[in-house]
C-alpha cells in the first residue's frame, strides 16, 4: 500500500513509519519542519513538507496525489492554545478529507482520544480539544470514506506488549505509543475493520485477536 500519514514526525507517527516500512509499504509522512526529514528517512518513510494549517485543499490535493490510505496523526500538542486545536486538530483533518475525496483515496484512519465528544465543553483547554477531536470524528463518519477511528487512552513512551483491550467502551487506562502504532497498522492491513470507532488501551489480548474481534462484533 502507499500511505500518507499527517503528524509524520510525531511519535506514534514514526513507530508506525518503521512498521509499515518494514513490511513492505510505501509510506510518505507529512511535516512541517524540513529539519525532520532525515528522522523520517530513518524510519523508512518519505518525508512531504506540507503544512495542513497554510496550504489549502487544492494545494494538498496537487502535492498528494493518489494514495492507498491516510493516516491523521498530527496534532496541536498539549502545549499549545485553543486555536490550535481546531486548526491542526480539527480543520487539519477535514481537509486532507476533502482531498481524500477529490483524490480517489478511500481508507482514512484518525487518531483520535478517549473520550472526544463533539458537545464537549470549549473550554478553552483540555475540553476543546476533546470537542475538536470529537468533530472531527463526525466528521469522518460523515464523509462517505471508508473509516476507521482509534481513540486510544493516555500515552506513554513505554516499551510495547503486543497487547490490549479494544472496544466501544473500555474504562481508563493507558497505552504505549508504540502499541497505538501497531494497531493503526493492523487496521490499515485489515479491509473488514472499515467503518469501526473504538476505544483502546494497554490489555491481555494480542492486538490482531482484538481488531479480529472487533471485526467479528
Amino acid at each position: 500500500m502507499d500511505i500518507v500519514i499527517a503528524g509524520g514526525h510525531g511519535k506514534i507517527a514514526q513507530h508506525l513509519e518503521r512498521l509499515l516500512a518494514n513490511a513492505g509499504h510505501r509510506v510518505r509522512g507529512l511535516i512541517r519542519n524540513p529539519d525532520h526529514a532525515a528522522d523520517l528517512q530513518a524510519a523508512g518513510a518519505e518525508p512531504v513538507v506540507a503544512d495542513l494549517e497554510e496550504l489549502d485543499v487544492d494545494a494538498l490535493a496537487q502535492l498528494l496525489g493518489s494514495a492507498d490510505a491516510i493516516v491523521f496523526a498530527a496534532g496541536a500538542g498539549p502545549g499549545s492554545g485553543p486555536q490550535r486545536k481546531w486548526t491542526v486538530d480539527y480543520a487539519g483533518a477535514v481537509k486532507l478529507m476533502e482531498v481524500a475525496r477529490r483524490n480517489g483515496i478511500e481508507r482514512y484512519v484518525i487518531v483520535s482520544s478517549m473520550g472526544a465528544d463533539p458537545e464537549a465543553e470549549d473550554d478553552g483547554g483540555f475540553g476543546t480539544y476533546l470537542r475538536a477531536k470529537g468533530q472531527a470524528d463526525q466528521k469522518l463518519v460523515e464523509s462517505g470514506l471508508a473509516y476507521t477511528i482509534v481513540r486510544p487512552g493516555g500515552l506513554t513512551d513505554d516499551p510495547p506488549t503486543g497487547r490490549v483491550t479494544a472496544g466501544p467502551s473500555v474504562g481508563r487506562g493507558q497505552i504505549p505509543r508504540a502499541d497505538v502504532a501497531a494497531v493503526l497498522a493492523t487496521v490499515l492491513e485489515t479491509p473488514d475493520a472499515v467503518g469501526l470507532t473504538f476505544a483502546v488501551i494497554s490489555g491481555e489480548t494480542p492486538i490482531p485477536e482484538a481488531i479480529a474481534a472487533l471485526v467479528a462484533r
